[in-house]
């Protein structure tokens, strides 16, 4: 599943080549299942808005939408984007894809939605195991999309060691949880855990202050290298113009089982916590 800094890349891709542009044809496939918001509710409400920001929550896609009327492109911080009205949010689930094509460029297979826009580009959305979600919201009648936990890379210290305190799960699967940090998955956790000299069975709530704040710095560190390098492609994921990231070629123990660690080399053990495939140091982890 893409994770922050592979949803940070597209979003930031798709921001550089749709914003401003008005949607002036939509297309949806008959699945419903990628459809948290009905195909037929979607195409007519995007229709003739214009795309003013596309941004990242979490690990959701938010494209902040204007009037269908149209009206002026309104530049600047979100808050100050007074002609926003309506949102539309893209969550890639497990093998999703967020495109931004041209017409005539090859239809791949498991598209779900076609957005023609004004400039006579295409956002397309692509998911083959149908796991991802197309949402619209009309902000005259409910609230704006946000994230269900933590931004990880705006947390301060105080907050983040307060998301821990008193709690007995292992601190990967604390990383794991969206309701404490959102955006965070698989590869980043153990990432963050190898950076900060932590192993990932370690109850979150017996962490001491020092600790928290060298994974809360591990994660920031981490994350932003990773989305400077275009993320990771461990699976299907890529970027908005569908190229590969890089930060795969950095990854110290993610799915590097039995391969020596690159600073000691020890080998990288594999184990199972919470439901998932985690990998550590036994040596540089504590």
């Amino acid at each position: 599943m893409p994770e922050l800094p592979e949803v940070e890349t597209i979003a930031r891709g798709a921001d550089a080549r749709v914003r401003g542009d008005r949607i002036v044809d939509i297309w949806f496939s008959g699945h419903r299942e990628p459809f948290k918001t009905t195909a037929g509710r979607q195409a007519k409400a995007l229709a003739g808005r214009r795309i003013l920001e596309v941004h990242r929550t979490g690990k959701h896609i938010v494209c902040e939408l204007g009037p269908a009327s149209g009206g002026p492109v309104v530049h600047g911080p979100r808050t100050e984007q007074r002609a926003v009205s309506a949102q539309w949010i893209v969550h890639l689930g497990m093998t999703g894809r967020l495109l931004v094509t041209t017409p005539e460029a090859p239809l791949a297979p498991h598209t779900h939605a076609r957005l023609t826009l004004d400039s006579g580009k295409e956002l397309r959305f692509v998911d083959p195991r149908r796991f991802g979600r197309l949402e619209f919201r009309d902000l005259a009648r409910t609230s704006g999309f946000e994230g269900p936990g933590a931004e990880p890379l705006a947390i301060g210290p105080k907050e983040f060691a307060e998301l821990f305190h008193g709690r007995k799960l292992a601190i990967k699967a604390a990383l794991l949880n969206q309701s404490l940090l959102a955006g965070v998955g698989n590869i980043y956790a153990d990432e963050s855990l190898f950076h900060a000299g932590i192993r990932p069975r370690r109850s979150a709530g017996r962490l001491t202050r020092a600790e928290l704040e060298k994974l809360r710095m591990a994660l920031r560190e981490v994350l932003a290298h990773a989305i400077r390098l275009g993320g990771s492609s461990v699976s299907d994921y890529v970027d908005a113009e569908g190229v590969r990231g890089f930060f795969q070629l950095e990854h110290c123990v993610y799915q590097r089982t039995d391969e020596p660690c690159r600073n000691c080399s020890t080998l990288i053990r594999r184990i199972v916590v919470a439901g998932r495939s985690t990998h550590y140091c036994p040596r540089c982890q504590h």
